[in-house]
């Protein structure tokens, strides 16, 4: 196991190892040789035992690029190498990647001559209780890496990213299909992505350099953003004005001329945006509504103007209050088919508008803990045969 930079095990390990040398030094002289817990060898990048965060850097990215080269040359080529790697929720930037330690991590282990075929998050964290306030992991990601054969060509960024473009959003509709949670998109798009950038010996910038592997993944995070605002284009007008009236203001007020420029370049009005109950419009200001102000009684089959966006809150509520039960089920049941793919590709996109804010964490909570019950949610409600009923229908499960 190897730390990056959270915790130097040599230095816990001297408080273990001082009274283990009192009483093991004649048994194990070899061992027990040194005062203290030999430190400088530990791979981990500590800069006050190398002299600056940049040395500390180096001496981490050197370690782990031998350790995997050892891994890589001695390992099968038909069978990958299965590497496990955990980040802390502070190593996570606004870009949605953890930062330098992940960064170095991936470079050391394509610099290796290792291909990543693919990343998979895995949620093995609980955060509650004692970790609740505390910097606890966030998830921690499986790697499939093979080593990359002698003859791979080197390419141009220009194509790197017309490859990315080509590939990467075919990756990321599986995974929605999957119903992989919103919170574990970026790390799980790194696998495709990085995919294609450690399939070749090098990918050259325009100034001549190989790009570096941070590079890659800024461009694989800009390339998943695309993708996730180009799923905008399936929403109807409504949905799309709240969309960007959301990324702009959240649930605060705005200037009605705003709103009015923004609803005409979709070909609706603000008045059809009320309508439909996404937003209150008085004395020049407008709002979204917050999902405690939509109607108790709110039902799609009887509305006539329904709009995804609508349909997702009210969904989001319904999950908030009662978690999987019937009375959620029945609710996604009465949105439909039709409309269910629509709302969860929206609540991945409002998870991500959320996130990158910072200030809404709880927003983004919401939506992630929706689509991560995504899976028994659709089953509950295709049990569903009959929503005439009362809410104590019975689920046929």
């Amino acid at each position: 196991m190897w730390d990056y930079d959270n915790v130097p095990y040599a230095d816990l390990s001297d408080f273990f190892y001082v009274w283990l040398r009192k009483g093991l030094a004649s048994t194990y002289p070899d061992l027990f040789s040194t005062m203290l817990v030999p430190k400088q060898e530990e791979l981990v990048a500590d800069y006050k035992r190398h002299g600056g965060k940049d040395e500390a850097d180096s001496f981490f990215l050197d370690g782990m690029t031998t350790v995997m080269r050892h891994m890589a040359t001695q390992g099968r080529s038909d069978v990958p190498a299965a590497i496990y790697y955990a980040f802390r929720q502070g190593e996570v930037d606004d870009s949605g990647f953890s930062v330098k330690g992940w960064a170095t991590f991936l470079q050391a282990i394509v610099d290796a001559g290792y291909s990543i075929g693919a990343t998979w998050p895995v949620r093995t964290e609980l955060v509650g209780n004692l970790k609740k306030n505390k910097n606890a992991l966030a998830t921690s990601v499986v790697m499939a890496c093979r080593p990359r054969g002698a003859d791979f060509e080197t390419i141009s960024k220009v194509e790197f990213v017309r490859t990315l473009r080509r590939e990467l959003p075919a990756a990321l509709k599986e995974m929605h299909r999957a119903n992989i949670a919103p919170v574990d998109i970026p790390q799980a798009s790194i696998g495709p992505g990085i995919a294609i950038f450690s399939r070749y010996a090098s990918v050259i910038e325009g100034n001549d350099q190989k790009m570096s592997v941070k590079t890659a993944l800024q461009i694989i995070n800009e390339e998943l953003d695309q993708y996730l605002s180009s799923q905008e284009g399936d929403f109807d007008a409504e949905t799309r004005f709240a969309v960007t009236w959301f990324t702009q203001h959240g649930y605060d007020k705005g200037v009605f001329g705003d709103a009015d420029n923004l609803a005409r370049a979709r070909g609706i009005s603000v008045d059809d945006v009320r309508h439909a109950g996404i937003v209150e419009s008085s004395a020049g200001r407008v709002r979204i509504y917050k999902r405690d102000e939509l109607e108790e009684d709110w039902d799609p089959q009887t509305d006539g103007h329904v709009t995804i966006w609508e349909c997702c809150q009210y969904l989001v509520r319904q999950y908030q209050e009662n978690g999987l039960s019937h009375y959620t089920a029945m609710l996604l049941k009465k949105i439909g088919s039709d409309k269910a793919e629509a709302v969860k590709d929206l609540a991945y996109l409002l998870y991500d508008i959320s996130d990158k804010k910072r200030q809404d964490r709880q927003e983004a909570t919401a939506y992630n803990a929706l689509v991560a019950d995504w899976t028994e949610l659709t089953r509950q409600a295709a049990a569903i045969h009959d929503t005439t009923g009362d809410r104590q229908t019975r689920l046929d499960i």
